[in-house]
C-alpha cells in the first residue's frame, strides 16, 4: 500500500525523466525565433518596443497619466492616477484629512462614477454591512476542505464554489452583475482570512473564526477577523485603508483588468470573471510582486554583511540582474513598470507613510536599505540592460515592507493587493457588458507550414 501511494505520488507530483524528456521535445518544438517577431511587427506583451500599450478600449473607470504633450512631442512627466478624473493623490489626502475610511467612499465613486455625498455614503457602507456573510456551512463545506498553502488560490476555489449557491449566476443584465459584484467586495475579506486560518489549523494552529462587524470599515474588519485579539490600532487600520484604495484600480490595460475585460467579452459568468482575474494577479510580474520583493529583500539582507555597504549592495544588483542572485531571474523585483517611466504615484504616497510607520516601529535600518535600493537600482539597470524609458520605483517595492510592518502575514500580501482591486474589476466588467457586444480575439500570425498526414506505420 505504501508503495502503491509512493508510486501516485511520482506520477503526479514528481517530474519523471520521461516527463522531462517530453519536456524537452516541447520546448523544441515551441521555440519561435525572437527576430520573426520584429519581422512581422508583433506588438509583444500588446505593447509597442517604447512601451506604449496598444489601444484596446475605452474606460471612464481610471487613467494612468506618465508623459504629456510639450511642442506637439509626448514626453514622460512624473506618473499621477486618476479614478473617475480625480487624481489619486487628492482623493486620499481627502480622506486623511477628514480622517474617515477612503475604501467604501472610492469603491463608490469607481463603481457609481461619482464621489457620494453623505447619505449615499453610508447607505453604500449599509449594503456593503449586510453583506458580509457566506452562505449556511460554505466554511465548513468549502473553506475547510482541503485548504490551500496558496491563499489566491483558495479564495479562487470559494469564489468559484459561490456559483453553486447562486440561483441566477449565469444572469449578466447590469442589476444582477452589480448584485454579485457588491457580494464579491463585502465577501472577500472573509474569504481571505477564513482560508488563512483554515490552512494554519491544518498545519496545528489554533482556529478562530471570527464574524465581521458591520460598523466597521473594510480595512479595520480585515485587521480584527485576522488577529486573535482582535485589537489593532487606528494608524494600522487608516494604512491598510489607504492601501486598499491605492490597489484598487490601474487602467484597463494592467494584465487582470484585461483579462477582466477578456473573460467578460465571452459573455460568461461573474464567477468564472473574476476567478480568471485572480489567476492573472498571482502571477509574480503583476500582484504577486509585492511578496517577491519583500523575499528578495530577505535574501539581500542575509548576504549582506553590512546594510549600509553601498558597494555590496550594488554588487547584489548586479548579481540579480546576472542571474546569479535570489531567484534567478534576473530581475529586480519593484523596479520598473509598464507605463511610469519617472515615478509611480502610488508608490510616492506610499514611501512617505513607510518612513512614518519605520520611525515609529524601529525598522530605520530596514527602510534606509528600500532607500538606497530604489536610488541604485535605475543606474544599474540602464547599464545593464537596453531601455526604452525610465525605471522607478513601482507600489510593490514598498507593499511588502508596509504589510511587515503591519505585522500582516506574507501569504495575504497579493489578496490584499486582490481585495482592493476586486472593486476595479466589477467596475470594468460592468462597463463593458454595458458598452460592447464583441468577443476580444486578437490574431496571432501562423508559422508553421502546412504538412501531409502521415500513416502510422510509416513514420
Amino acid at each position: 500500500m505504501v508503495k502503491m501511494k509512493k508510486d501516485i505520488d511520482n506520477i503526479f507530483f514528481e517530474n519523471t525523466p520521461r516527463i522531462e524528456e517530453l519536456a524537452r521535445i516541447c520546448e523544441e518544438n515551441n521555440a519561435i525565433e525572437k527576430e520573426l517577431y520584429t519581422k512581422y511587427e508583433v506588438k509583444r506583451g500588446l505593447r509597442d518596443l517604447n512601451g506604449k500599450g496598444v489601444l484596446a478600449g475605452l474606460t471612464n473607470i481610471s487613467d494612468v497619466c506618465a508623459s504629456k504633450i510639450v511642442d506637439g512631442k509626448e514626453v514622460p512627466c512624473e506618473g499621477n492616477l486618476y479614478y473617475r478624473g480625480y487624481n489619486i493623490k487628492d482623493l486620499v489626502k481627502g480622506f486623511l484629512d477628514a480622517e474617515h475610511p477612503g475604501f467604501e467612499e472610492t469603491a463608490y465613486l469607481l463603481l457609481f462614477g461619482n464621489l457620494p455625498n453623505a447619505v449615499q455614503l453610508k447607505e453604500f457602507q449599509d449594503i456593503l454591512a449586510e453583506r458580509r456573510t457566506l452562505p449556511p456551512n460554505f466554511v465548513r463545506d468549502v473553506i475547510m476542505k482541503a485548504p490551500s498553502r496558496d491563499m489566491m488560490n483558495s479564495i479562487s476555489r470559494c469564489i468559484l464554489n459561490l456559483y453553486s449557491y447562486d440561483k441566477n449566476a449565469d444572469d449578466t443584465s447590469i442589476p444582477n452583475v452589480l448584485r454579485q459584484s457588491l457580494n464579491l467586495i463585502s465577501q472577500f475579506p472573509m474569504l481571505m482570512v477564513y482560508g488563512y486560518h483554515a490552512y494554519n489549523y491544518r498545519r496545528g494552529e489554533d482556529l478562530y473564526i471570527y464574524a465581521p462587524y458591520p460598523e466597521l470599515s473594510m480595512a479595520e474588519n480585515i485587521l480584527m477577523m485576522l488577529r486573535e485579539d482582535r485589537q489593532y490600532t487606528k494608524l494600522e487600520a487608516q494604512i491598510l485603508d489607504m492601501a486598499l484604495v491605492l490597489h484598487m484600480d490601474h487602467g484597463g490595460g494592467n494584465n487582470s483588468t484585461f483579462t477582466t475585460h477578456v473573460v467578460t467579452s465571452s459573455g460568461t459568468d461573474t464567477y468564472s470573471t473574476i476567478a480568471a482575474a485572480m489567476a492573472s494577479l498571482k502571477g509574480p510580474k503583476h500582484g504577486g510582486a509585492n511578496i517577491k520583493v519583500t523575499q528578495m529583500f530577505e535574501d539581500m539582507k542575509s548576504n549582506l554583511t553590512n546594510w549600509e555597504d553601498d558597494s555590496q549592495i550594488r554588487q547584489y544588483l548586479v548579481d540579480l540582474l546576472d542571474k546569479k542572485a535570489f531567484d534567478k531571474k534576473g530581475l529586480i523585483y519593484g523596479m520598473g513598470h509598464a507605463v511610469y517611466s519617472m515615478s509611480d504615484p502610488r508608490a510616492d504616497i506610499f514611501k512617505a507613510f513607510v518612513k512614518k510607520l519605520a520611525t515609529e516601529k524601529g525598522y530605520e535600518a530596514e527602510y534606509a536599505l528600500y532607500e538606497k535600493v530604489e536610488n541604485m537600482a535605475p543606474e544599474i539597470i540602464g547599464e545593464k540592460r537596453r531601455m526604452y524609458k525610465g525605471v522607478n520605483a513601482n507600489v510593490d517595492f514598498y507593499s511588502g515592507l508596509v504589510y511587515g510592518m503591519l505585522d500582516l502575514p506574507p501569504a495575504l500580501y497579493t489578496p490584499i493587493f486582490a481585495a482592493a482591486r476586486i472593486v476595479g474589476w466589477s467596475a470594468h466588467r460592468l462597463e463593458e457588458l454595458k458598452n460592447v457586444d464583441k468577443i476580444i480575439r486578437p490574431a496571432y500570425k501562423p508559422l508553421a507550414p502546412y504538412r501531409d498526414y502521415i500513416k502510422l506505420d510509416d513514420r
